[in-house]
């Protein structure tokens, strides 16, 4: 059987983010991943991505801020997701980058467009 390429698993990260249970997507790190946002900074571990998580899914549900991937590629073990996240006060435009291996994600990092004045 062939292993996903990261692009599958970016693919079904964004699919089960999208349900609004942030949790849900904790399973496809390594134990070892660290995950980088350029607001709350960075987690190293499973176990600090899970407890983070559980923030993201508690504040953006309470904000009503909510993500849209726009696009998403890549192959082997690296892969990009041009995304949005639609705010009350309006859109923000941003790009995540991720390292995939043995089907799991081992690096996520964020990047966000400043704000527009």
């Amino acid at each position: 059987m062939q292993m996903k390429t990261a692009k599958e698993i970016i693919e079904k990260y964004w699919e089960t983010q999208n349900e609004g249970d942030y949790t849900k997507v904790v399973d496809l790190f390594s134990d070892d991943a660290i995950l980088e946002d350029p607001i709350y900074g960075k987690f190293e571990g499973k176990k600090e991505i899970a407890k983070f998580m559980q923030k993201m899914t508690n504040e953006m549900g309470a904000r009503n801020i909510s993500f849209i991937a726009k696009d998403i590629d890549g192959d082997g073990e690296v892969a990009w997701a041009q995304w949005t996240a639609i705010t009350p006060d309006g859109k923000m435009e941003g790009c995540g980058l991720y390292r995939v291996k043995n089907e799991k994600m081992v690096y996520y990092k964020d990047y966000m467009n400043p704000p527009k004045d």
